[in-house]
């Protein structure tokens, strides 16, 4: 789905929700596996509440998570 990118400077294109984890692609290239296992439930849900609003979510990532994802799938 298509990040709505409220603020205007979101480096986030698009993500994906899944029961367990929230798969993002970045403007700048690479798409990341975000699940319960790395960087947790926690973060993980908090991700896609973020990408549901569409705003907040590549300064939560920046701030929070950084390379604590799962798998980088591209």
């Amino acid at each position: 789905m298509k990040y709505r990118n409220l603020g205007g400077n979101s480096g986030v294109d698009t993500y994906k929700i899944e029961e367990e984890s929230i798969e993002i692609t970045f403007k700048r290239g690479g798409t990341y596996l975000y699940t319960y296992r790395a960087p947790g439930r926690h973060n993980v849900e908090r991700m896609k509440d973020l990408a549901r609003s569409g705003r907040g979510l590549n300064a939560f990532i920046s701030i929070y998570v950084k390379d604590n994802y799962d798998k980088k799938l591209r």
